[in-house]
């Protein structure tokens, strides 16, 4: 699949790892979000860091990831759950690009709260395309969930 884009935020690593399975599993292009400001590797730190940001609707603005998605027809889009929400960086991706027409679909990692509001946020944020289901994973990958995933939305 060459249309296809893989876009993601990651702190911890857990989104990067999922992205990187759908990328083996789709042929799709890996497209790591990354904000022009780091968020602490303290846990609880960076948690009040997002939890302010999310509660101002800020989306920071992105040294890399904002690359034109015209190439690409389907396009998954990955996020931690943080507090029933997207990363503030992926409402960047979101809010940057315009995906009418375009299939749209979500995949995020939790520890436990699964999409929270994730799924509905994105379609907000892309009115005009097609969303297929999505997958939350809690905890470690496992590729053939992600295999089981992709054939459920007709992918594989």
């Amino acid at each position: 699949m060459n249309n296809t884009l893989i876009a993601f935020y990651s702190l911890f690593q857990n989104t990067k790892n999922l992205a990187l399975e759908i990328a083996k599993q789709t042929g799709g292009t890996i497209r790591e979000l990354i904000p022009d400001k780091n968020y602490s590797f303290d846990y609880n730190t960076a948690a009040k860091e997002v939890r302010n940001e999310i509660s101002r609707g800020f989306c920071p603005k992105l040294i890399f990831g904002n690359e034109s998605i015209d190439d690409y027809q389907i396009i998954f889009i990955g996020t931690p759950n943080w507090f029933k929400t997207c990363a503030p960086p992926v409402m960047s991706f979101l809010k940057k690009h315009n995906f009418a027409g375009k299939t749209v679909i979500p995949f995020c990692t939790h520890g436990g709260g699964g999409f929270g509001r994730i799924e509905n946020d994105i379609a907000k944020e892309c009115t005009k395309s097609i969303i297929l289901p999505g997958i939350a994973v809690n905890g470690l990958v496992s590729s053939e969930e992600v295999t089981n995933w992709l054939k459920n939305v007709c992918l594989t």
